[in-house]
């Protein structure tokens, strides 16, 4: 069993940065992709970001790639995004999500998930 803790979301102004974290309970941390979704409201919960179990590959959908970096602390056991150049259009609810094993995009294969936390850009 896997437990997920988001933290770093705020309010910041278009243009901005910040930097989520996703602290992990469990054993086998390395063991698993990391990602981050989001969600706004009214909206499906979609895919941001991966990094994969191993070598560490990394995945962005397209509207981050260039500003959003994810990257890994296995000794920390934590996830972090980097969010930078943030647009009003990426205000959403910021998830965590762990897959042991495999490196999906899609958020129904993922099998543990954090509470989300809130950002908010104002422009």
């Amino acid at each position: 069993q896997v437990q997920l803790v988001e933290s770093g979301g705020g309010l910041v102004q278009a243009g901005g940065s910040l930097r989520l974290s996703c602290a992990a309970s469990g054993r086998s941390f390395s063991a698993y992709t990391m990602a981050w979704f989001r969600q706004a409201p009214g909206k499906e919960r979609e895919f941001v970001a991966s990094i994969s179990w191993g070598v560490g590959s990394t995945l962005y959908v397209d509207s981050v790639k260039g500003r959003f970096t994810i990257s890994r602390d296995n000794a920390k056991n934590t996830v972090y995004l980097q969010m930078n150049s943030l647009k009003p259009e990426d205000a959403a609810v910021y998830y965590c999500a762990g897959k042991l094993l495999s490196i999906p995009t899609e958020a129904r294969l993922y099998d543990y998930w954090g509470q989300g936390t809130q950002v908010t850009v104002s422009s």
